[in-house]
């Protein structure tokens, strides 16, 4: 009975708090829009006549009223009506549906006194909501409660969970992903004073951890192996099946859910998070059954796990919209100085970084780190857990202004800021909390291979194989170069005239499909797809004599894989060099690629969507750069350098990723690390079994998004 009371007493006094904030935020509101009127000349209050402050007051108090009530009860319903709409384009429309939303509130004051101009009311709206928020969040600094329902808003929850469902349950775990941020960058970062939050870490006793990532030292790859134990076959960022005549691209969704379906069927397994798991901003579900922005999931319809909803979570919070659109705006202006900086300094080595490219900046350095963020909040507080979440940031622009520089080190200061909210908001949730910082891989620095040589990969490989060149690529050195070294192999090979176009006379027959050159970093693939198996070298050498040649003697580049059908496989380097991939050592032609790259290179191998050939650029160990083969001057896909040591940053309390001596080598073994770590907070993790692991697929995300004519009936998948 006594219980009950003071339950109630409670109840009355959160309601009285919460009245009186209320209040405030209006008073408030109401004192800013008296202050916009007497500034800006488009915007009034007053009738025609003229009014006295307390009537002006009392209509600024109608319309700051209006506009609030609007913003809490039409504005959700709007952004839900816009999920269809791209992020990018929301973020943009907030500014106009913000301002919309003050001029119905102007609308409907009696007598007609407020009124302002359509431009004019959009930064009154920004203004406005900016003010709200602040006093609102100001009040709720010392009241725990109404700090926790602010961040259940801004999450999308309705409610906290109930303590019940707590008791006695052991700590949570938020794996943070900083994509792209390696082993190298994070200790520079940390030194720097970059990152207070991560040194703080540091200093308390966190463990860092390198890790060596596979061949394909690039996101998907690397998060399927950690969210989903496996990454077999997944050769690269992209690449040929022949089977079933389609490119594969891991951030496409369709291929995403075929990769993540795969895996799951491979392990038996749902995946890191199939107990009480959220997964944010990430590429694979991991399992989990709470999504926001998980691409492998976008074509889900449900109404609870609905990837795009955690937009709507974020976005249905005007001043949070505002907040996001006004960081969005700033961004863009950033990166176009920058860029024009870099331009006017003749900063090399350079890409281009116009178009949308700031825009895509901004949507990954902001709205997708703010909502990731805000989706993490929330999730904690929920008592969730297992969450892993992926903070794209820096990855994206290291690819355009190169893994090292005061571009990047903006970035990385801005995601500590992210990081020490996220421990803040877990001394506020239901359960301690375990914070696990990690990345997929790292990015190493250089000029482009297309920027080296004057010609791309497929330029190269058209030379080879005798085809037409553009222009361009014929003036070049290298070039020249390569097509001269195409005549003499086709001359010696063949014993017969070349003309000058490259091709043989008349006397060979019809010339074959052109090859598929695909590029995922510095690590390229070249197949052919009207041969339905993976072509030996030998057969590659009798349709074109000067390719394989032409492509291991290059300069910019380090090192050919392809099948022999006398040797099972080899590795072609410059100066004749052959290694038989049975035998491949560290040492040799993979001797500057350091330690594990023979096994990274035979793994890869035995994989059965691996290229009719596989081309890795040249590294320098002196000055860590490689070549891209996309218009990047930070990459990664490949061997060389910073791209292949990622890290692990784990709290003092949970158990050594390796033993003493060891090294943490490939994605699967971070993989079974995590799963121990989370075995040793909530105690065992019960797999799910393989009929209820199966990955829902909708019928728009089956269709490929690139399909190559393949003639002859397709083979069927065998992972099917």
């Amino acid at each position: 009975m006594g219980d009950g009371r003071w339950g109630g007493a409670d109840r009355w006094r959160s309601a009285g708090r919460t009245l009186a904030r209320v209040l405030v935020v209006w008073a408030v509101s109401t004192l800013t829009m008296l202050v916009l009127a007497g500034v800006l000349p488009d915007f009034q209050l007053q009738s025609a006549d003229g009014d006295s402050f307390t009537r002006t007051a009392l209509t600024a108090a109608t319309a700051a009223g209006a506009f609030g009530l609007l913003g809490a009860l039409v504005w959700p319903v709007v952004v839900r009506a816009l999920l269809l709409v791209p992020a990018l384009v929301l973020g943009l429309l907030v500014f106009f549906l913000n301002g919309s939303l003050l001029l119905i509130a102007l609308w409907v004051i009696p007598d007609g006194r407020g009124a302002a101009a359509p431009e004019t009311a959009v930064v009154v709206a920004a203004v406005m909501s900016a003010v709200a928020s602040a006093t609102s969040t100001a009040l709720a600094v010392r009241d725990d409660d109404a700090y926790r329902r602010r961040l259940y808003r801004l999450t999308g929850r309705t409610r906290p969970r109930d303590p019940g469902d707590s008791a006695g349950a052991g700590p949570g775990t938020v794996f943070l992903q900083l994509d792209g941020v390696g082993h190298h960058v994070l200790r520079g970062a940390v030194a720097d004073g970059l990152m207070p939050t991560v040194a703080g870490w540091l200093d308390a006793g966190h463990r860092l951890t390198p890790w060596r990532t596979d061949w394909s030292s690039q996101t998907g790859a690397s998060q399927l192996g950690i969210l989903h134990g496996s990454n077999e076959d997944v050769p690269a960022f992209r690449w040929y099946e022949k089977d079933t005549g389609r490119i594969m691209v891991s951030n496409r969704p369709a291929s995403a859910v075929e990769l993540q379906r795969r895996a799951v069927h491979r392990t038996g397994d749902g995946g890191l998070l199939t107990v009480d798991g959220a997964s944010r901003g990430n590429l694979f579900s991991g399992g989990a059954d709470q999504l926001a922005l998980v691409l492998s999931m976008a074509a889900r319809r449900g109404r609870r796990n609905r990837s795009r909803a955690g937009y709507f979570a974020y976005f249905s919070d005007p001043a949070n919209a505002v907040r996001t659109a006004g960081s969005l705006v700033a961004e863009c202006v950033r990166e176009m100085y920058q860029s024009t900086r870099a331009r006017l300094r003749r900063e090399a080595p350079r890409v281009s970084r116009g178009g949308t490219y700031p825009f895509v900046r901004a949507f990954a350095t902001v709205v997708e780190r703010d909502v990731v963020v805000s989706a993490v909040m929330g999730d904690m507080l929920a008592g969730r857990t297992a969450v892993y979440a992926d903070l794209v940031a820096y990855d994206e622009v290291a690819h355009h202004s190169g893994p090292h520089g005061r571009d990047t080190d903006q970035v990385l200061a801005r995601l500590d800021r992210a990081i020490a909210l996220i421990a803040t908001v877990a001394e506020h949730a239901p359960r301690p909390y375990r914070i696990v910082l990690l990345s997929d891989h790292g990015q190493s620095p250089g000029e482009t291979f297309e920027s080296a040589y004057g010609l791309t990969l497929k330029d190269l490989v058209r030379a080879g194989c005798g085809l037409p060149v553009p222009r361009r690529v014929r003036r070049t050195p290298s070039g020249s170069e390569a097509r001269d070294a195409a005549r003499d192999a086709l001359r010696s090979a063949l014993h017969r005239p070349v003309d000058e176009s490259g091709e043989t006379a008349r006397e060979l027959p019809a010339r074959p499909s052109e090859p598929v050159v695909l590029a995922s970093g510095n690590l390229g693939l070249i197949s052919f797809p009207d041969v339905r198996h993976r072509m030996t070298r030998e057969e590659i050498d009798r349709r074109h004599p000067a390719l394989l040649r032409t492509l291991a003697h290059h300069p910019g580049v380090g090192f050919v894989l392809v099948a022999s059908a006398e040797h099972g496989s080899v590795v072609l380097a410059r100066d004749g060099v052959e290694v038989p991939v049975a035998e491949l050592a560290d040492g040799g032609p993979l001797a500057v690629f350091g330690r594990g790259a023979a096994a990274a290179v035979r793994r890869t191998d035995g994989f059965p969507h691996v290229a009719d050939i596989m081309v890795n650029s040249m590294y320098d160990p002196a000055t860590g750069t490689v070549h891209a083969f996309e218009e990047q001057i930070g990459s990664h896909g490949g061997l060389g350098g910073e791209q292949s040591r990622a890290f692990l940053l784990s709290p003092p309390d949970l158990s050594p990723p390796v033993g003493a001596g060891e090294e943490l080598v490939g994605a699967e073994r971070v993989h079974r690390v995590l799963r121990r770590w989370l075995r040793e907070s909530s105690g065992p993790q019960v797999p799910i079994g393989p009929v209820a692991a199966t990955v829902e697929i909708s019928p728009s995300a089956r269709e490929t998004e690139s399909v190559l004519p393949v003639e002859g009936p397709v083979a069927p998948d065998k992972n099917h």
